[in-house]
């Protein structure tokens, strides 16, 4: 069994999105364009409403999946055909914007932590164009499994046996936050056919002797085992993979096509008010 290994380390950028909220982004930088299936990753904190609760106010998306997860705080999703969602501590939402959605984040506090990530992630040209659609989970339908020296969140995929939440045909996507003690020792085989990442958000952690800072991800090399060890200080952080669509990617701003054509489609249906032709259903616990 071929080990995991760091094939490219990234440190997070800081970037102004919507109404001048600072996220730290690493795919989707000039380091890292995109990881098939992933097209970008950002991370947001802060403890000052003052550099958040400007929010994200009305932006649109069409051809590929966002995927937030709050770790801390709250934020009100809603949008132009009447879905509205609190995404709480814990809890996350897999929004398929596909043929075209406008919406709205917005912290729903006035003081206080506001913390957690959105991974944008790629659909299938045969999808692109589909209806859209929300999945939105509470904290309390997240499986949680207690494992040496910490736990792990079970967001997607499949860990010890147990189901995520979220399940993509298309990708075959997992998602895992993971808390370890100081001392500790993470091990866990990864399908041979996929991306996958690490992103080390608290602590510090070391992956075959490569020394993973906070706020850096790590690239994994193909294989299949992966075994991470955290220092003095333990470590939290998220494992991700997905098996690639290996079909071309064109992105401008807040849309993902295949080809330029589409692109410009994209932006005259918007422009136009033509992005949303149908409205979302959304579903979750």
């Amino acid at each position: 069994m071929n080990t995991r290994l760091v094939a490219k380390l990234i440190r997070a950028s800081a970037v102004s999105e919507g109404a001048g909220v600072t996220v730290h982004r690493t795919i989707g930088t000039s380091a890292l364009r995109n990881f098939d299936p992933f097209l970008m990753l950002d991370h947001f904190g802060s403890d000052n409403p003052n550099e958040y609760i400007s929010g994200f106010p009305d932006h649109p998306h069409r051809g590929f999946i966002t995927f937030t997860y709050m770790l801390d705080g709250k934020m009100l999703h809603q949008d132009s055909m009447g879905n509205r969602g609190e995404l709480r501590s814990g809890g996350a939402q897999w929004m398929k914007a596909a043929s075209g959605v406008i919406h709205s984040e917005m912290p729903q506090q006035s003081q206080g932590l506001m913390r957690g990530f959105q991974l944008w992630i790629n659909l299938p040209a045969k999808e692109k164009m589909s209806p859209p659609e929300y999945q939105e989970f509470s904290p309390e339908a997240v499986p949680q499994i207690t494992i040496p020296g910490g736990h792990a969140r079970v967001l997607a995929g499949l860990f010890q046996g147990q189901s995520g939440v979220i399940q993509d045909p298309n990708t075959q996507a997992i998602y895992l936050d993971v808390s370890l003690s100081a001392e500790q020792k993470f091990q866990y085989n990864i399908p041979s056919t996929h991306n996958a990442f690490i992103y080390v958000f608290e602590g510090t952690a070391e992956l075959n002797e490569t020394q993973l800072p906070t706020h850096s991800l790590a690239v994994l090399s193909t294989g299949e085992h992966l075994t991470l060890k955290t220092n003095s200080t333990g470590a939290r952080f998220i494992l991700v993979a997905g098996k690639p669509l290996g079909e071309p990617i064109v992105q401008y701003g807040p849309f993902v096509m295949n080809t330029r054509e589409e692109i410009e489609q994209a932006f005259s249906d918007y422009q136009t008010g033509r992005l949303v032709r149908s409205k979302a259903e959304m579903t979750g616990r």
